[in-house]
């Protein structure tokens, strides 16, 4: 059973639970995913499932990328390909179509994708550098500073936080809980919120860490009229071990 879906991050909202509690939740389009190809430990060394997401125009798609998809019986190539490693022998076959009907409601899944691009970016904003004085005669205010010493060592320490590029890094973010799937929308509503901006492309797989937390379903209340169950009788107390003689 494929436990990742390609999908595509549509922004976030708020939903109320059945205890009428306000959650934010983002709305992820996934699926539907058509399996394009299926590989094995005999022919490729490794178990995994390729899935593709979404399609594009044939003008803007290479020869290659259009017979890969005919082999699949597809008439469009998908715009976005994906890889599933799976632990046994897959059981889906190519052509197969896979759905948000691999997720429940309740369970956790991680997400992830680029988060946002924030171009180059200062010490301030980009490590919340605290800067120097505001006052007007200081001179120094979201500059770097000193980034080194004098003659020892002599050159700047490795990992010293520097101006740079900042975003457009892939994150994932673990252990967000289903709140709501839409199956006939293809919608998974997620607590909290997930990289990237409205439009990118995510990954939603089944937690790999939090599953084992989840709460443990009490078991159904008994019907109306209906006898209770019997108490397992209590365990017989081991016999007292006999005085010893004085």
């Amino acid at each position: 059973m494929i436990s990742s879906l390609l999908g595509k991050k549509i922004g976030m909202t708020q939903v109320y639970d059945a205890q009428n509690v306000l959650i934010p939740v983002t709305v992820v389009e996934a699926g539907p995913c058509s399996v394009v190809q299926v590989k094995t430990v005999e022919t490729d060394g490794y178990n995994a499932v390729q899935i593709g997401f979404s399609t594009k125009k044939t003008k803007n798609t290479s020869a290659a990328e259009l017979a890969h998809a005919k082999k699949a019986g597809l008439d469009l190539a998908p715009r976005v390909l994906s890889e599933v490693r799976l632990d046994a022998a897959p059981t889906n076959k190519v052509g197969d179509v896979v759905t948000v009907a691999a997720f429940t409601e309740g369970m956790l899944v991680d997400v992830s994708g680029i988060t946002k691009g924030k171009g180059f970016q200062g010490v301030v904003k980009r490590f919340r550098v605290a800067g120097g004085p505001a006052a007007h005669g200081s001179m120094f205010h979201r500059r770097i500073g000193s980034i080194g010493m004098r003659q020892t060592p002599g050159r700047t320490w490795k990992n010293q936080s520097m101006p740079g590029h900042m975003g457009s890094e892939a994150r994932t973010m673990q252990n967000l809980r289903v709140v709501k799937i839409i199956a006939d929308k293809n919608l998974i509503l997620v607590k909290g919120a997930i990289p990237g901006a409205n439009g990118d492309d995510v990954v939603v797989r089944t937690a790999i860490k939090g599953q084992w937390a989840l709460p443990v379903v009490a078991a159904p209340a008994p019907a109306a009229g209906a006898k209770p169950a019997a108490k397992p009788a209590a365990a017989a107390k081991p016999a007292a071990a006999p005085a010893a003689k004085k």
